[in-house]
């Protein structure tokens, strides 16, 4: 009986030897999987050079591999440590490892409820995941980044007393900051005119053109602003009058001859649904939308202005022209007896023989130069510190983006094309982002009051 029973227990055990073994290849591959040395990453969004009195800490920590186990940040200054985070992750079991592969992070850190002060600290970040590495406490990412505690905001000090402004015109404002790197300007209602060093020897002394929008009444509330690295924000009043405009009222009459005659040059510009619609529909679409859109390209290579001043002297108007349209001349559109759309003209039509030689109004770098939507071909001169001129409707453009001109040099010639009645020259000045009365840089007694009288005083005493 005993023999019968071990001849019946060899197969056995032998399936059971092989059953073990089977077992036991895939868990040695597992366990070799899990001792896996690649580190966890912990990346922090953006670089932290300075912390204000609150600041956001946003990132990211991940393990592809074992999965995250532990994420740990903490701030250290003057031998005392405050942990800001220390948090664990689950995992799937002894061998399935961790079931985070990647974890936002999101920590605010707030400067006087951890008791922190103003000067160096030292930010530390770590991450470990499940890997058996290190008797299985895992890979551990370890970092440092030295941060400046800052919760002082930056003063201003205005050094310009007098600002006699208009609606829809320019002024200048000089100051001084008490620290270098901040963003700091003029803010205009809810528009942001920012200041530029380079023209003084000192860099914290600033120079910042604003423009009063040609909607902006004398109820307007103006103020310096200065950010610095840390998010401080320091703000300070200075002394202004704005001078109440009116501005023209124009009625448009639109003829169906007028929309056949210009129409056809937008039409690649036009929605495909648009292009079958009707000569008053397209006009709608090209003189609202083209219009908003042109005036966007504009405002956006406005953004990039050199940090030096190229112009001198009055700006020069187009020679031997009569002005056709007013700057900021609102305009209603009439087709066949009814108000189709109502837009407002912000610059200045002027207009000599056809094809007249167009100047530079003042010495600068061409920004522009191209063909643009309503206002065809178009060249734009940036004359340094935000103060850019605009010459649409150009038959031709004689420069080329990045060439420097002088007040004089020929850039094109006048013309019909973009959304133009009749040959024309449509001059714009713009300060920053806003379009402003070109009168006003054309008159030598304005610019000596409000611009060069300024930058000569303080230059005296710098």
């Amino acid at each position: 009986m005993a023999e019968n029973k071990s001849k019946l227990s060899k197969p056995l055990y032998i399936l059971i030897a092989l059953l073990l073994c089977g077992l036991a290849i895939p868990l040695v591959r597992m366990i070799v999987m899990r001792l896996e040395g690649e580190m966890p990453v912990f990346q922090i969004e953006t670089p932290i050079h300075t912390i204000g009195i609150s600041y956001t800490l946003k990132g990211y920590a991940s393990d592809q591999k074992s999965g995250l186990r532990r994420v740990w940040i903490a701030i250290l200054q003057q031998g005392k440590e405050r942990v800001l985070l220390d948090q664990a992750f689950p995992s799937k079991g002894f061998l399935g490892g961790g079931v985070v592969q990647k974890q936002r992070i999101s920590v605010e850190i707030k400067v006087d409820a951890l008791g922190l002060s103003d000067g160096e600290a030292l930010l530390r970040t770590a991450a470990w995941d499940y890997s058996y590495r290190d008797w299985r406490a895992g890979n551990r990412t370890y970092t440092e980044h030295k941060t400046l505690i800052d919760t002082q905001p930056p003063t201003i000090d205005v050094l310009t007393h007098a600002h006699n402004l208009n609606q829809g015109g320019a002024g200048l404002a000089i100051y001084r900051i008490s620290e270098p790197g901040t963003v700091n300007g003029v803010r205009v209602a809810d528009s942001f005119f920012p200041g530029y060093t380079g023209f003084f020897s000192d860099p914290n002394l600033r120079i910042a053109y604003f423009a009063i929008p040609y909607d902006k009444g004398p109820e307007s509330r103006l103020y310096l602003k200065a950010v610095d690295a840390a998010g401080n924000t320091g703000q300070t009043g200075f002394t202004y009058h704005i001078n109440s405009r009116n501005f023209k009222q124009d009625a448009i009459i639109i003829s169906d001859a007028f929309l056949r005659r210009q129409l056809p040059e937008f039409e690649h510009a036009l929605s495909i649904e648009k292009r079958s619609a009707s000569l008053i529909d397209k006009f709608i679409a090209v003189n609202r939308d083209l219009r908003h859109a042109s005036d966007m390209t504009l405002k956006n290579a406005c953004k990039k202005s050199e940090p030096k001043q190229y112009w001198e002297g009055p700006f020069l108007r187009l020679p031997r022209s009569a002005r056709k349209a007013g700057f900021a001349d609102h305009r209603t559109y009439k087709y066949k007896g009814r108000t189709v759309d109502e837009q407002v003209h912000l610059g200045i039509d002027l207009a000599a023989t056809a094809s007249s030689r167009v100047p530079a109004a003042n010495n600068g770098r061409v920004a522009f130069a191209e063909y643009l939507g309503i206002y065809g071909n178009t060249v734009l001169l940036d004359h340094g510190f935000g103060l850019f001129s605009m010459y649409g409707h150009l038959s031709r453009i004689e420069v080329a983006r990045d060439q420097v001109v002088s007040k004089g040099d020929v850039i094109g010639f006048t013309g019909t094309t973009g959304l133009a009645g009749g040959d024309h020259l449509h001059y714009a000045m713009i300060v920053g982002h806003t379009f402003v009365n070109p009168v006003e840089w054309w008159d030598p007694n304005w610019i000596r009051h409000n611009i060069t009288d300024k930058l000569d005083g303080i230059k005296q005493i710098e």
